[in-house]
């Protein structure tokens, strides 16, 4: 069930209207109903998977927080009579005990994302390397892929792993932790919530206030625009230049590239806008997943700006753990030792850095072009870190920076930089990506971005005219956020006519200009495969 499908309108309006006609109390009881539903529609054979999910993480954590509350109570009936030493022994022999728990859900739950997700791509690269030596061939297995696994199998591995550290206490209540693994905005494409943020609001009692849902209301039209009227218009060319390479070469690679990063851009925030605004539209607070990235100076603030909380989670659950473990601080010494300590305390970041990339890109799909463009982000990114001094100099000696034609430069460049390495997005084929990257400059032809070229992918001058528009109006929209701050909150000051004007106008803009495909039925978001 699409959230741009009218079977999902129609969902949704009952929800809400439920939602404050029932009791307060089974507000969330209601939102758990409608989850399970709504998984339930995907495919009814998910539920077992987002089920197991939800039963092992709830076991998991309950025993592992049995367990720190019997040890800190016997604890501290014993610690006054044991020396420093023992203390510690006693928390060591605790922790390696919670962490078997832990590891064990782990491994349970991200064994199901990797064989699910994963499988055929393993027998794709074993049956490369049989078909060297002339060895019989693997056959591929048919598996189904549960929708939006990927985001709620690391927002409740985060859970688990906050759990763990103490963060806070394991959730009691089955059903509470069901909802927040299973809330059915988060489905499709995330954000990754963290227990402790989306649990303040998705449990409470909500009365019906007309400025939140108004606020809400106005944060799905937003997104309903970008879809709607950029992203599944502009796919259309994007699709016709990546899906034939022979035809298209040379600048269309480059038109194609930049309509890709529009479309993505449109597509990723305008399905977090709409997950927003119906959380708002319930009272219900989810974190923010962009912060206006096309105006980001390097790729490194860019990663700051863009799918904030995947960024954040491989930060905590994955960097941190990595580079102060045990055996990376003996190498850490080593590499002191052996190449000094300018080199030497490198190495920790360096190593932390090339698994988070490399699980950044194998986390976005089971293929090697995805990983080749997670390991150019971390190379792109180690690179600028090593030229810092060299950009502080720079910058000491031409006094350009906080100049607005050098931001604008440096915007540009960051663009640019990032939606090259989207075209391993793009083309899904990495031998492929890097012959039409040199094809951008081998076969580059000035007629390629004339009039009648851009009419041959299949959208009209009307087409164009409307993305030009819209395009420039996000834009804006960006810059007064970057500058001002909140555009709805400067469009709620305004007097009653004004603000009807601008969301109802919004609204007409959707219904007449909106890309829909056949049957009226727009096209899947990007990251729903993810």
């Amino acid at each position: 069930m699409l959230f741009t499908s009218y079977e999902f309108l129609a969902f949704l309006a009952v929800v809400f209207l439920l939602y404050y006609i029932l009791p307060r109390k089974a507000q969330w009881i209601l939102l758990l109903v409608a989850s399970y539903v709504f998984y339930w529609l995907a495919k009814p054979t998910y539920l077992i998977f987002i089920l197991t999910t939800t039963v092992t993480v709830y076991f998991a954590t309950m025993w592992i927080q049995k367990k720190k509350d019997r040890f800190e109570e016997a604890f501290q009936q014993k610690k006054k009579e044991l020396d420093r030493d023992a203390r510690k022994a006693l928390k060591e022999q605790e922790r390696k005990r919670e962490v078997r728990i832990m590891v064990g859900c782990l491994l349970l739950n991200l064994g199901i994302l990797a064989v699910l997700k994963y499988t055929n791509f393993a027998i794709h690269n074993v049956n490369s390397v049989l078909h060297l030596f002339g060895g019989k061939e693997l056959p591929f297995v048919n598996l189904i892929l549960p929708m939006g696994i990927s985001f709620y199998t690391f927002q409740s591995m985060g859970y688990l792993i906050d759990v763990y550290r103490g963060a806070y206490r394991a959730e009691k209540n089955p059903l509470k932790l069901a909802l927040f693994v299973s809330f059915f905005p988060q489905l499709v494409q995330g954000p990754i919530s963290r227990f402790n943020d989306l649990a303040r609001s998705l449990f409470e009692e909500h009365r019906f206030e007309i400025t939140t849902v108004s606020r809400g209301l106005q944060r799905i039209l937003w997104g309903y625009f970008k879809k709607l009227v950029v992203a599944d218009r502009i796919v259309i060319a994007v699709n016709t230049i990546i899906q034939n390479p022979e035809t298209y070469s040379g600048g269309y690679v480059f038109i194609g590239m930049m309509f890709y990063a529009f479309e993505l851009y449109a597509d990723f925030t305008g399905g977090i806008d709409i997950t927003i605004g119906i959380a708002q539209t319930l009272g219900i607070e989810v974190t923010e997943n962009f912060r206006r990235p096309f105006l980001s100076k390097n790729i490194k603030e860019y990663w700051n700006r863009w799918h904030i909380t995947m960024g954040s989670w491989f930060t905590d659950y994955i960097f941190y753990p990595i580079s102060v473990c045990k055996p990376m601080l003996k190498l850490n010494k080593k590499a002191k030792k052996w190449f000094g300590d300018a080199i030497g305390k490198r190495v920790p970041v360096y190593l932390s850095s090339f698994v988070v990339w490399f699980a950044t890109g194998i986390w976005h799909g089971a293929s090697w072009n995805f990983i080749v463009w997670g390991l150019g982000n971390f190379v792109v990114i180690m690179i600028s870190q090593e030229l810092e001094p060299c950009y502080q100099w720079f910058h000491s000696k031409v006094k350009i920076k906080g100049n607005p034609v050098y931001e604008c430069f440096q915007i540009i460049r960051t663009i640019l930089l990032m939606s090259c390495l989207r075209t391993f997005d793009c083309y899904r084929d990495v031998p492929l990506t890097f012959k039409m990257f040199g094809a951008m400059f081998t076969d580059f032809k000035i007629s390629h971005f004339s009039g009648a070229s851009f009419l041959g992918l299949g959208l009209s001058g009307g087409d164009y005219l409307i993305l030009f528009m819209a395009l420039c109006l996000m834009f804006a929209v960006s810059l007064w956020q970057e500058k001002k701050g909140s555009v709805r909150e400067t469009v709620a000051r305004k007097k009653l006519p004004v603000r009807f004007a601008v969301w109802y106008g919004l609204l007409i803009i959707i219904l007449v200009f909106g890309a829909y495909g056949h049957g009226y039925s727009a096209s899947q978001f990007i990251y729903n495969q993810f």
